[in-house]
């Protein structure tokens, strides 16, 4: 069976690869603007701290809209876009936009509900100090909710792993397509759990990681 493993190991090695990028630059997206639309959300909400309508309507209807799709749907449907805005439609680079779109969707949530579980005596405390929003966000909110807001980054970047399997459609690539294509379509068992194997010790990392950065931050706000 390690033999078998091994003789496919440059294959699985490229697909272990594939998934990195996918996962990796969606999370980064996640981060930069989930994060931004997440505070959005949450300042111009009508009992926010900037009440929007208009803002928080177009914000909300993005988030919901991208996280109802049944993502191979999303994936299918978002080709005439991604090959209008990169060029192509096909490979790795190409399959990074439905995911990152996705990533920013789900991790926008998860931010506007840390930020809507920080109590409001900070807010309150915030403002007797003289604090402008930008300082309130900086110095008080942003801190009190940041163990949240790393573990539903955890969450999110987890779930976009388990997104990035079915990437295959639009030759993506990843562990996913790896499985269908060497494990299923050729009833390869032992590359099938093999690629499961891998999954488990990615979400495990992750999970692990993200467990122990919050952890730490909790450590530092007791502190």
């Amino acid at each position: 069976m390690i033999e078998h493993i091994l003789e496919h190991q440059d294959a699985i090695l490229k697909a272990l690869l594939e998934t990195l990028i996918l996962v990796g630059t969606a999370s980064l997206f996640a981060i930069l603007f989930g994060m931004m639309l997440g505070t959005l959300l949450y300042l111009s909400r009508p009992s926010g701290m900037r009440p929007n309508r208009l803002a928080y309507s177009l914000a909300n209807i993005y988030v919901n809209t991208i996280r109802s799709f049944p993502f191979l749907i999303f994936i299918v449907a978002m080709i005439p876009v991604t090959r209008f805005i990169l060029g192509k439609s096909l490979g790795t680079v190409a399959a990074t936009l439905p995911l990152s779109l996705i990533g920013i969707a789900i991790y926008a949530r998860f931010v506007e509900q840390s930020l809507l579980d920080v109590p409001y005596t900070i807010i309150e405390v915030s403002k007797s100090l003289g604090a402008n929003l930008k300082q309130s966000l900086h110095y008080f909110i942003f801190p009190t909710a940041r163990q949240s807001m790393i573990l539903g980054l955890t969450s999110s970047i987890i779930s976009l792993l388990s997104y990035s399997t079915v990437m295959g459609v639009v030759g993506g690539g990843g562990i996913g397509d790896f499985a269908f294509r060497y494990g299923y379509q050729k009833f390869d068992n032992t590359l099938m759990y093999t690629t499961v194997v891998i999954m488990i010790l990615l979400v495990q990392s992750i999970q692990f990681i993200g467990n122990s950065i919050a952890l730490k931050y909790k450590g530092d706000r007791n502190d």
